[in-house]
């Protein structure tokens, strides 16, 4: 067996004391950010074609992982917030189509879209305490908690597909000889 000798990756800044001693929306915040960044980042050092490349049956792909991302910030902190329609806020009517990458999404527009999109949100919460009640959601009305924990499970679930898709492309898709 072949072991790896390199150190163990360091906790995530959740872990650090200063969160956990914060109120819980603070800590649903960091959580937030940390799960923000680490979809934003598996774009890092990837081509545009890299970026956009298929590698399941879906139309899931890293840079329409963020594209979808930017969608699920505008659905939950500008939509169930502001009570605006998704056609007001230039959004597709349905999450499947947020994956549609078009000619012009690059690594640079899409990340930019989502870093405005994750600034807007924190703006759009920041006076917001978690049991206020959002009623713009076609769900109908629902706390910000739990909204905060259905984005969360959201972007944890697309990290974990990032991860895999990001390991295929960065180390090549293993043969399937056996």
């Amino acid at each position: 067996m072949i072991w790896d000798a390199s150190p163990m990756p360091s906790f995530p800044p959740t872990f650090a004391d200063e969160v956990v001693a914060q109120p819980a929306k603070a800590q649903f915040e960091a959580f937030l950010d940390e799960h923000r960044g680490a979809l934003d980042g598996c774009l890092d050092g990837l081509t545009e074609e890299q970026a956009r490349r298929s590698l399941v049956a879906s139309r899931t792909t890293l840079l329409g992982l963020v594209k979808h991302a930017t969608f699920v910030e505008k659905v939950w902190f500008d939509e169930a917030v502001t009570g605006r329609s998704r056609a007001e806020i230039g959004i597709p009517a349905n999450s499947e189509e947020s994956f549609v990458l078009d000619d012009d999404d690059t690594i640079a527009t899409v990340r930019h879209a989502h870093r405005e999109a994750c600034e807007a949100s924190r703006r759009a919460t920041s006076s917001l305490g978690l049991d206020d009640i959002l009623h713009g959601h076609r769900r109908g009305p629902l706390p910000l908690r739990w909204v905060y924990l259905h984005v969360l499970r959201e972007l944890a679930q697309h990290c974990g597909h990032a991860d895999i898709l990001r390991e295929q492309l960065v180390n090549g898709r293993p043969s399937s000889a056996a």
